[in-house]
């Protein structure tokens, strides 16, 4: 499974993407789209939006955090997953 996290550095809603990722040990490519006007180019193109996060997983556009399809498309299950960290 292929992921690319779209963001900026100031976006609290790119590091709460980043962050649920991270926690369910989910490896991901951050692409600054601040910095690579390519990059900018593409998810504007990929998604119809200049705002960010924009999430890639295989191909499938996700814009902004969207927590509920985010576990459905990655199969997490939420109330499985913590039960199991606060065991």
């Amino acid at each position: 499974m292929v992921i690319k996290v779209y963001s900026t550095p100031e976006c609290p809603w790119c590091e709460a993407v980043k962050d649920f990722l991270s926690f369910h040990n989910i490896s991901f490519e951050e692409i600054d789209v601040s910095v690579d006007e390519k990059a900018a180019q593409e998810i504007v193109k990929k998604s119809g939006q200049t705002g960010v996060p924009v999430i890639e997983i295989d191909g499938k556009i996700i814009s902004g955090f969207n927590k509920p399809l985010l576990e459905e498309i990655l199969g997490i299950n939420t109330v499985i997953d913590e039960e199991k960290n606060s065991a």
